[in-house]
């Protein structure tokens, strides 16, 4: 495949009591009360098709399955598409940014 592949990162808005999991929040000492709470990843899928399978427990993150909200596309939609390798280093770039921003953060 070249350099525009057909990965993307995305970014979905979790319910604010994603913040009263202990575990979500030992990830995120640095959030900023009033900021989103936020899940990111990369799929090889159409950010709304995979959205729809967290939401639906199919190959599911826990928190993006019972607090994802809805995508945020202008936190991603300038970098897709992507190649995979892209992909998987701009999911974490992007997770890095957000948290440094003050985001509650969780990745896979």
């Amino acid at each position: 495949m070249g350099k525009r592949g057909h990965h993307h990162v995305y970014v979905i808005e979790l319910s604010p009591d994603v913040r009263y999991e202990a575990r979500f929040m030992r990830a995120n000492p640095d959030y900023i009360p009033g900021k989103p709470c936020v899940y990111v990843g990369m799929t090889g899928l159409d950010p709304d098709i995979r959205f729809d399978k967290h939401k639906a427990g199919i190959q599911a993150n826990r928190y993006a399955q019972k607090f994802g909200l809805r995508l945020l596309p202008d936190l991603y939609e300038a970098y897709n598409p992507l190649s995979y390798e892209a992909a998987r280093d701009m999911e974490v770039e992007l997770g890095i940014s957000l948290r440094e921003a003050g985001f509650g953060v969780w990745q896979a």
